[in-house]
């Protein structure tokens, strides 16, 4: 089977695989002016598959006007600087990962959890730095698409943020939940905070939504809401 440059989730709202199927995902949100937002730039050498994919929707870098970034981790960072330069966008990013995009580096990994550390050794947590136009704050409405809500989950990193679009009723989770091989927690090792992750994730069992869009796993379009509460009661329950 054909591996799809663009996958429809909503009128309007595409997800962009950059990194296999569903591995790593970025997001093009249509306005309806013809302009596109962008959700989340993948790793360093994901701009081309991303280009790929605005043209499976009919679009190019040029109809990009602004870039919405969930976090400053390299594997949705990676390649803002490259998409930025190549479509003229400003870049949008919660103010408290501002100084790591100015940096050019991941937020220190949770130091309670084993693994962290040397993970972040291996990794070095490294992305091309660049400038952010627009620091976001937890309830702005972005006038994406007919609004797109920020929602801070903050955990995964300092200023990590979910994002709701409100007229489709897609959530877009970034690195709150995955959904690799079912809905799950992050690696606990990627995190700044993984207890603050798994605390701050509850707000998206409250929030209305019908998709369920992630940056890492396909989406959930069969029961959304009920299965993210399902998951994230375990929590409690446990």
């Amino acid at each position: 089977m054909a591996r799809s440059a663009a996958v429809v989730l909503a009128p309007g709202v595409w997800r962009i695989p950059t990194a296999g199927r569903a591995l790593v995902n970025s997001y093009a949100l249509v306005a309806d002016d013809g302009s596109v937002t962008l959700v989340d730039c993948g790793v360093k050498r994901a701009p081309a598959r991303i280009v790929r994919g605005l043209a499976a929707i009919g679009k190019q870098p040029a109809d990009v006007t602004r870039i919405v970034l969930t976090h400053a981790h390299p594997d949705h960072v990676g390649g803002a600087a490259e998409v930025a330069r190549r479509t003229g966008a400003s870049l949008a990013l919660h103010a408290a990962d501002v100084p790591y995009a100015e940096a050019g580096r991941a937020a220190p990994g949770d130091p309670t959890v084993g693994g962290a550390r040397l993970f972040a050794r291996l990794s070095s947590g490294r992305f091309p730095a660049f400038q952010v136009a627009q620091p976001l704050a937890d309830g702005d409405l972005l006038d994406v698409g007919g609004g797109l809500r920020v929602v801070h989950t903050p955990g995964h990193s300092p200023g990590h943020v979910s994002l709701l679009h409100e007229p489709t009723r897609v959530l877009i989770t970034g690195d709150a939940l995955f959904n690799v091989a079912g809905v799950r927690w992050p690696v606990k090792a990627f995190c700044a905070d993984f207890r603050m992750t798994q605390r701050t994730a509850h707000v998206l069992g409250e929030l209305e939504y019908d998709v369920a869009a992630f940056t890492h796993g396909p989406e959930i379009t069969d029961r959304a809401r009920e299965r993210i509460r399902s998951f994230l009661g375990r929590l409690s329950r446990g």
